[in-house]
Parts: structure tokens; sequence; C-alpha cells
């Protein structure tokens, strides 16, 4: 009982061990020990039931039920589409064996350890072990596009005692049981052993990740596969992989809770202050019960504390609009419609790939407006990640491909062939007359030694790699396994690295041609000679080891390993072949910016393959700490080897990522490129795309071997920083030295960092990339850091990043899917920041300052009145205004700017990025631009209150009839000045005019009219009570009303005007100033009365009265761009509502 107890409080989970049994076909033991899995069905729930409400006091019904609805119609809608998105998929029709015959259900329905039938270009309705195909081999292939973005050919294969079962009847005989790990989310990392009964005797064999198939992976070439299912529902990785919403909050959500604390503090101090001061008047006699209002025996003898008490929290009730509800679901409509701008944006549309930037989470829009570092990946992020084979290194002897043949290094194509020797390709080689003596100084034994060299190196690199073949080429293929007669220009090759691809396709133009694998074998063609190889083992990549490699037995039955990899992880380990020449050519290929690769071998004695094969058995079978011990068996492998060469492919840069990066300078952010290459590949790289430019004084950190030199290394370049009057510093630092600054010395590194313009960090784990995130975030100046990447090993740094960036690339779209927003090309970056980000951020700042403002001006009045009401709690308005104020009166005019404002013209903003520094630092939302509006708040409010006091309080002849203005009288006066002054103000806020913002500004101000005519001029039969009746059109009947309602708004708005005029004038920022150019170029009507400087200020007002009647919309502004201006000069922004030239917004 007590362990039940713990396990439904979550403190004792059932299930602690690390594996799970399956039984192929639920073939259950008969013992009773089976304990079944936590999700029993197939079923996918990602709906939600989930209504977030604001923090702040409930003092109205209406407002609430406002907010609350509002905010559960969105949620709710989003809710009604994941379930109708999970309804269809989880009905979904299947194929399940049961009773020796095909059963079609539902997908819902598959339980662990069915056997599924799955037909050509279905998808996987679960995560199944592969059983059989239709192929001999029992293999077939896979795309998993939907998963990480990878469209190549991926191969899956069953165990040999598994393949051979291909029909129904033949698997209802299989006995297995599988043994694999309890589900994770990891995509690519599968451990487990199936235990297959035949016979009496028990086989074990090994799974991997070559015989899971993911659910959601589409089955491809292979007419029909049978599986097991072992992750079903909940715990496949692809619903393991859902990424929930964002939990990154942004800079102007903490300022807003500032304020909100502000105001409550305000709140309950103007609560308590009314409740002394009640008490303090009610001291006297006379006030406390004066002759009309006596007391009861029962409220004379209450408790004085449980009064004051009482008392106190009716302030609260009657003071609680200065915290504005609904300001929560206003800043939520305004992120989630603001949101679809990125995506309707065709500048950030990419038509050779037809992708268009996507939007994950609208939560951390201003936050683009607010990046002071950006951390970006280098390939497929700087770079195309479009591999293309530029040269090699064999046997100490450099060569370049050119026009597909093979030239050492030095001459040219049209160089006479009486003084060069051009390798055309290696079919050419077989004609030894294309190699003199005088070409190498050699003999023809060296000439034969040549032409082999040559040929095992390109075999390496034909054979070494996970390279498939296309749909074209291998449907039919069936008894093969591969077609012989194929060439290379027939063949369309598939790899999920560009530059595997790259390689075999260079050795295919060279004469060496892959012609496809199965489970068993490679086939390649040299020379136009078919050779089989077996393949025996594949000795997969990883980031630690950074290389791969294969074991084949040649057709003379040698058994050999090929082995490819980054320099650092092979040259250590060869003892053999031209090392020193080779890694000098390697830093040279580096120097040039291509990506380099090295290439080796070994030949193994049948003694030592046997002890290697039943080493990498026992690895491949264990099933804890397999990955260990894997690691350990190819360590021990890869040694020995004998170097052949080395290959270089060059990642030519993006379009206009010098400019972007350059932009971003201007912009006074700093730009740190975070990479996994080699030093010398990585500095070229920054040099080519502006990081680095030639001026600027790079310093390095690199081949740190303890903590001390390290540190030293750190003091001398800071004191270097210091004595140096260079304007820019730069630094290189590799991933072994970061972790040692790291580890004792972060505060040296970061000062060290602060004062260099550009970083380059290179030979980078994923890990120790958002190590160096989470350092500049924890920094004292606490920046808004942002990162953008394009793969896999860019997820953990996009998700430390405040703002997270993925690249829609050729690396899969795990970086896109983990991140806040997805882009296709890195120079969209530069809109997306200086036009979007700027946008978003000055548009909710003033939305979240206008609120507060609005508030205010709604509340004080309220405040002031207890004062002359002997603090009784009478409210000044009626409850329907109290009600409709902040949902209708003047909710839509905030609501509009902050989703069409445009304070300055885009193209403006993109082409002068210093522009984004005005916005810096959250500076919109400092506490001195807080405390302004907040004065503002209360100035405004005491014109409205004393304004209506001192202009017709006292006036005993404000109507015909000789009838004096009552309380609800004077508190709609109040409220009738207070809801066109606040309108107003929007609309002196409001710089870019739209019909859309006139209708919800005017209109805002008719419908309170209206509204009160209605609301006042009937007897409503369902309303007990009625003190409005008549009130507001007795007041617009008075002349003298009209007139202080005409004084108050302008006596208010007058001198805000003022203030902002003499502001411009004086003290201007960059944006006013790019303002008032774009004003006085080329725009004949000017956005607002602030654009104006050097104007009179009548002449300034009648200008901003002109553009607020309407005489000047955007329809009339004719803007001309040269097409010399950089970045986009034909700007298709849809932020425009307004009909305009294609070069204007």
């Amino acid at each position: 009982m007590w362990r039940w107890v713990r396990q439904q409080l979550g403190f004792d989970p059932p299930h602690q061990s690390d594996t799970r049994t399956i039984y192929i076909a639920n073939r259950f033991p008969q013992n009773g020990l089976y304990t079944p899995q936590k999700f029993i069905d197939n079923r996918i729930i990602s709906s939600k039931l989930m209504i977030d409400t604001p923090t702040s006091p409930i003092t109205s019904g209406l407002p609430l039920f406002f907010v609350i609805t509002v905010t559960a119609i969105k949620q709710g809608y989003e809710d009604w589409l994941r379930h109708n998105s999970d309804n269809e998929v989880n009905g979904a029709p299947v194929y399940v064996v049961r009773s020796g015959g095909l059963v079609k259900t539902r997908s819902k329905n598959i339980r662990v350890g069915d056997i599924v039938r799955i037909a050509k270009d279905e998808i996987f309705p679960a995560d199944l072990v592969l059983l059989s195909s239709d192929r001999p081999d029992g293999s077939c292939h896979v795309t998993t596009a939907s998963l990480d973005g990878e469209t190549n050919l991926k191969t899956h294969v069953a165990v040999p005692e598994t393949a051979v079962l291909q029909t129904v009847a033949n698997l209802d005989t299989l006995i297995a049981v599988i043994e694999c790990q309890q589900p994770e989310a990891d995509l690519y990392r599968f451990m487990g052993r199936m235990i297959i009964t035949q016979q009496m005797e028990e086989i074990v064999r090994p799974l991997g990740p070559e015989s899971l198939l993911l659910r959601g992976a589409r089955l491809k070439n292979t007419k029909e596969i049978f599986g097991v299912a072992i992750y079903t529902g909940m715990e496949t990785k692809m619903a393991l992989n859902y990424k929930s919403k964002s939990q990154k909050r942004s800079a102007v959500e903490k300022s807003m809770n500032t304020f909100l604390i502000i105001y409550l503090i305000i709140l309950i101090s103007e609560a308590i202050l009314s409740t002394i001061l009640k008490y303090t008047w009610q001291a006297e006699g006379k006030w406390d019960e004066p002759w009309y209002n006596q007391k009861t025996e029962h409220q004379r003898n209450s408790s004085k504390i449980l009064r004051f008490i009482s008392d106190f929290l009716a302030f609260l009730v009657l003071y609680n609009f200065i915290i504005p509800i609904s300001l929560y679901v206003t800043v939520e409509m305004q992120k989630f419609l603001g949101s679809f701008f990125i995506g309707w944006d065709l500048d950030l549309y990419h038509e050779e790939s037809d992708q268009k930037a996507q939007v994950n989470t609208s939560d951390l829009n201003e936050e683009l407006g607010q990046v002071e570092y950006v951390f970006t990946d280098k390939t497929g992020t700087l770079t195309e990640n479009e591999m293309q084979f530029r040269e090699c290194s064999i046997n100490g002897i450099k060569y370049q491909e050119i026009n597909g043949r093979l030239v050492p290094e030095g001459p040219t194509p049209d160089s006479s062939e009486g003084n060069l020797s051009y390798l055309s390709s290696l079919s050419h080689l077989n004609n030894l007359s294309h190699l003199t003596t005088s070409s190498f100084g050699t003999s023809p034994d060296y000439e034969i030694e040549l032409v082999k060299e040559h040929d095992l190196f390109f075999k390496a690199v034909s054979l070494c790699h996970t390279v498939q073949i296309s749909n074209v080429q291998t449907d039919g293929i069936g008894d093969g396994p591969w077609q012989s007669n194929l060439t290379s220009s027939h063949l369309e090759y598939y790899a999920s690295s560009p530059d595997e691809k790259a390689l075999v396709e260079a050795a295919a133009r060279l004469g060496i041609v892959f012609i496809g694998s199965s489970e068993e074998t490679m086939e390649v063609k040299t020379l136009g000679k078919l050779e089989r190889y077996k393949l025996l083992h594949i000795l997969e990549f990883d980031s630690n080891r950074r290389r791969m490699g294969v074991i084949v037995q040649a057709p003379s039955g040698e058994k050999i390993l090929f082995a490819k990899g980054a320099e650092s992880s092979i040259l250590p380990r060869c003892i053999g072949g031209e090392i020193e020449k080779t890694r000098i050519h390697v830093d040279e290929f580096a120097l040039k910016g291509l990506r380099t690769l090295c290439v080796a071998y070994r030949q193994f004695t049948p003694k030592e393959y046997e002890v290697i094969d039943r080493r990498l058995f026992e690895a491949r079978t264990a099933l804890q700490q397999r990955e260990e011990k894997l690691a350990e068996v190819f360590q021990f492998i890869e040694k020995d080897l004998i170097l052949l060469g080395a290959t270089a492919v060059e990642d030519r840069l993006q379009d206009k990522v010098r400019e972007t990066i350059e932009a971003l300078r201007m912009a006074g952010i700093k730009v740190w490129v975070l990479t996994g290459d080699k030093h010398e590949t990585a500095v070229s790289v920054s040099l080519s795309c502006g990081h680095f430019h030639r001026t600027m004084n790079i310093l390095e950190l690199t081949n740190q071997k303890s903590d001390s030199q390290c540190a030293e290394q750190l003091r001398q370049l800071a004191r270097r920083i210091t004595e140096d009057h260079v304007i820019q510093h730069g630094l290189v630092v590799d991933g072994t030295s970061l972790s040692l600054a790291l580890r004792e010395h972060e505060k040296l590194f970061m000062e060290v960092c602060r004062n260099c313009s550009a970083v380059l960090c290179c030979r980078m784990a994923p890990l120790q990339k958002a190590k160096v995130i989470r350092l500049i975030k924890i920094s004292p100046e606490k920046p808004i850091t942002l990162a953008v990447g394009d793969g896999a090993n860019d997820v953990s740094m996009i998700q430390e990043a405040h703002v997270g960036i993925g690249i829609m690339g050729k690396e899969g779209r795990q970086a896109a899917r983990n991140s806040d927003y997805a882009i296709a090309r890195f120079k969209f970056l530069s809109k997306l920041l200086f036009v979007h980000g700027h946008f978003y951020y000055i548009r909710i700042a003033t939305l979240v300052q206008y609120f507060f403002y609005k508030n205010v001006c709604f509340i004080t009045p309220q405040f002031l009145y207890q004062f002359y009401c002997l603090f009784s709690q009478q409210t000044l308005y009626d409850s329907v205004y109290l009600t409709l104020y902040n949902i209708c009166f003047t909710s839509l005019p905030i609501l509009i700017y902050s989703l069409l404002e445009q304070h300055i013209d885009p193209h403006i903003l993109q082409s002068k990025p210093t522009l984004y520094r005005d916005i810096s630092k959250n500076c919109h939302l400092s506490i001195k631009t807080f405390l302004y509006w907040t004065l503002l708040g209360f100035s405004h409010a005491f014109i409205f209150f004393y304004g209506s006091y001192f202009l017709l309080g006292k006036d005993i002849s404000l109507l015909g009839n000789g009838q004096m203005f009552g309380n609800w009288t004077f508190g709609t006066l109040v409220f009738t000045v207070m809801v066109i002054t606040v309108n107003v103000k929007m609309a002196l806020e409001t710089h870019f005019w739209t019909w859309i913002n006139h209708l919800v500004t005017w209109g805002s101000i008719i419908f309170y009219f209206v509204f009160s005519l209605f609301y006042g001029g009937i007897l409503w039969p369902f309303l007990s009570s009625q003190n409005m009746y008549f009130v507001f059109i007795q007041l617009l009947s008075s002349g003298s009303a009209w007139f202080a309602i005409i004084l108050m708004v302008v006596t208010c708005l007058f001198l805000d005007i003022v203030k902002k005029v003499f502001d411009r004038q004086l003290h201007p920022t960059s944006t006013e100033k790019a303002q008032l150019t774009e004003a006085n170029s080329s725009v004949k009507c000017l956005d607002s009365v602030c654009c104006f400087s050097g104007e009179t200020v009548c002449a300034s007002v009648g200008r901003m009265l002109e553009r607020v009647v309407g005489r000047c919309s955007p329809a009339h502004i004719s803007r001309s761009w040269s097409a010399s201006d950089p970045f986009y000069t034909n700007d298709r922004s849809i932020l425009t509502l307004s009909t305009m030239d294609s070069s204007t917004c």
C-alpha cells in the first residue's frame, strides 16, 4: 500500500530498469512475470487543456471573463488543430499479424510486440525492429525527411534468422524475444538484442540503429516489410522529440512584470492611505455617524480590526483597475498575430528551395530587436554546404581536379604536353605512355607503383562511406545485388553528408565508380572492370572519434580496413606513408578555406581479423555500456594505419554573408563563429566572409596544454589588447584551450573576449558551443544572445541562447525544429533583426507603456474623488463604464498600432543598421521611460478631475432649467474627456496610418458616444438600477460641457506635444534624424508631429492635424531608392497594407 501511494505521488516510479523486454507477436511467458508497458496503445496525445490567467487581483467579472475567454479561444483553437491532427494519425489503417493472418486495424491499436506489415511509400506507425522484407537479404530503404529533413535513402537490415521469414505463415512460427533500452529521444541511438529460439537453441543477434524503423519515416524502394513494434504512442522517438512551448522569457516580459510589481505597490499604497484617511476623517463624530446615516447596533459592536481590513479590501477592489488585467491578453494577441508577418514577408522567402521563414514561438518577437551577441555555426550557415571536390594529396604529391582531370600541382590546362603531364583520369593511367620518366624523373617501376597508389587511394574513397544509390537505379536490381553495367553518368548518389557525396562523385569521374552496396557486398568499377568487395564491418562515424571506417574483404581474399577522418584523428594513428608532406598539404588546403579529410588503410592477418571480429560482436551485443565498449574496440582497430593521402573539398559562402556580418557589426552586435572545423580552415573562412578583416589584429589562444599555460597566455593577450592601439581585435580559440579557459579562468577569458570585435572558436564540440553562450549570458552585463545554426550539432547552442535561429539547410531539420525561428539563408538575418525585430520591439514597448498610462488615467480620478466623498468607496464611474473601458473604448487602437506601426520606412532600417543601436539595452522600457509615462498618466488624470471640478463643479447655470450637474454627470464628464484624450494620445504616437488605424482610433471615440446615448437614453428592463438614465444626453446638451471637454483635451496633449518637439530639436536620436531625412527628401506629408524639426510648432501641429484627418495617407507617399542601395532594392515586404510602389515598403 505504501509503495502504491509513493508511486502515485511520483516518489517511487514503478519502472526503474534501463531495459525492456518485448515478446514478438505478444507471446508472453507463462510464469506471470511480464510487466505491461506504461502506454498500452499507439495513441499520440499532443493536445492540452490549459488556460493562462493573469495573477492580478480579480475585481470585475466581465473583464476577467473577457480575458479568460480570449485566451481560451486562442489556445482552444490551437488545441483543436492538434486534436484533429492526432485523430488523423491515430486513425490511419494498418495491417497487423494476428492468429496466423493479416488483420486490418487502426494505428492507435498497435501494441508493443505486434508484428506490423508496411507497404511501399507508407509511413511507419510506430518504432519497429525490422524482421524481414521482400528482398532476400532482408534489407529496405527508408527516408527520414519528416524527422530530420535528410532526403537521402537510408538502408536498414534485418537479422539473418528473421530475414528469411517473408510470409505471414512463416512469421507466425517465430519465437523470439527482444531486449532493448527504455525509450529515449535520440533519433540515432538504439541498443538492443534479439534472442531467437530455433530447434531448442537460442541465437543472440545485436540490434542497433540500422535495425530500427522510426515512426514518421517512409518506406522506399521496397515492396513490403514486416516489423515488430517496440515503442508505441508517446514512447516513440518522434513523440519524445515533440517540442513543447519555449520556456524562454523576453526582456520585455521581465520589464512588464517589474512594472506590475510597482503598480501593485501603488495600488496597495493608495488603498492603505485611503483607509487611514477614512478613519482619520471619521474620528469626528459628525462624520463618523451623521444624522442621516445612523449605524446599526451590529455595526457599532463589530471589531475595528475587521472593519479596517474590510475597508482596505474594499478600496483594493475600487482601485484595482490600475493593474491592467487585459494587458496580458493584448500582449498575447499581439505576439500571436504579429508573428504571421514574418512568414508573410516575401523578402524572407527563398525561391530556390521554396522555403519561407517559420515562427516556432511568438513569445520572443521583440527579443529580435535586442540582440547584442550573435553566435553562428560555419558549415551550412555561413556556407552553402554544397561540396565540390577541388584538390587532393596522394603519397605526398598534391593534385587538383580541372575539367574532370587530375592535374599535379603547378601546370595549367593550356600548358604544352611536351613539358607537363596530366593525370586525366585513372582510366588513362592504364596506358603508361601518359606517364613519362621526364614527368616524374623515375623508372617505369615507380610509374606502376604510382598507379597502384592512386588506385588504392580512390578505392578507399569509393568504399569508405555510407552513400546510397537513387531509387531509379536500385529498383529492379532484384537478383543482383547490383547491375554491373551501369556507368557513373547513370548513377545518382544520396548521402547524409555532402562531403561523402562529393568524394564518391569525384572518384567516379576519375575512373573508380561506386556501383552500389548490399548488406554484405560493395561493388566498384575500376578502369571498367567490376570488383566485388565483401563488406565485413562498418565502424560508424561519431563526433568524439571524428573518423569512420569499413572493413572489407578484397576479391583477392585480403581483409583491409579503410579509414577517413579529420587529420587530427588520422595522422597520429599512422605509422607509414608520407605523413609530414600530407600534413603540410592539409594545412595549405585549410588556408584556402577547403574542408579536409585524411585517408588511410590497414591490412589484417587472419589471426588479427579473428580477434577483431570476436571483440566487435561482443561489444555490439552488449546491453550495458555498449557505446563505451564499441569505442574501445574501435580504438583497438584503428591503429597502425598506413596513410594514403588527403582530400580537399570546397564549401562556398552563401550569398551576401559578408554584407550581413558587416551590417551586424555596424548595428553594435558582436559576432562569434563557433565551428568544429580545424583552425586554418576556420580562419580562412572568417577572413573571406568578413568576420575577420585584414586590418584586424588577430589574437590566438590555441594548443594550450595546461591550466597554468592557458592562464599565462590569457594574461598576455589582455596586456596586448591594452597596449596595442589597434581599433579592433579578433580572437581565435580552439576547443582544448577553451576547455582549460572555462575551467578556472572564466573571468579572465571573458575580459579578453569582451574587448574583441570578433571571436572565432574552432574544433568545438556541441556542448562547448552551449557552454560559451551560457558564459556570455551570465556575465555581469547579461546581454541578449542569438544563436544560428543548421545542423543537429547546433541544437544545444540554439536552445541555450535567448533567441535560437535555425537555418533550413542540407544537414537535416533538427536545428529548424528546435529553434524559435527558422530561415532559409543567413542573409535573411539582417531583415529579421533590423526590420522585424526593430518594429516588434517599438510596438510592444509602446503597448506596455501605453497600457499602464491609460489605466493610471482611468483610476487616479477615482482615488481623488474619495477626498470629496469622505472615503465612502463611492464610485466615480458607472459600473458599465468600468467594465468596458479596457474592453471596448480603448483596446483596439493600441492593438492595431502594435500590429501595423512603422515609425520609419523598413528600407531605411535595413540600409542603416546603426539605427538598431537606438533600441538596444531595452531603452524604451527603462525606468526613466516608465516614470515618464506614469507621471504623464497622473498629470492627465489630475487635469481630467480638477479641470472638470473647477470648470463645472460650482456652476449652477449649466442646464437651461437651472438644474445642476449631479455626481454621475460629473463622473461621466471626467470619463468622456479621458476616453477622447487617451485615444488621441494613441493617434499622436502613430506614425504609419492606414485605413484600419483611422477606423479603430476615431471609431472607438464614436462608439463611446453612440453607446452612451443608447445606454443612457433607454430604460433597460433587465437592469435593476440605471443611474445613467438621461445623464449623457443632458451632458451633451450643455455648451459649457463641450467647451470644458475641448479645453481639457487640448491642455493634456499640448504639454506632451511641446515636450516631444523640444526633445527632437535638442536631443534627437539617430532614428529621429532618419525620419527627418526621409521627410525632407521624399515624403510630401509627415507621419506625425514628432517628425518635424526646423519648423514652428504651429506648422508642425498643422501638418499633424492634416495627417490625422486623413488628408495624408501612405498612398500619397512616393519614395525612390537607387539600385545601388544595399540588401533588398526590390523590397516586397507584406508589412505594408497600403498600395505603394514595390520599392517603397
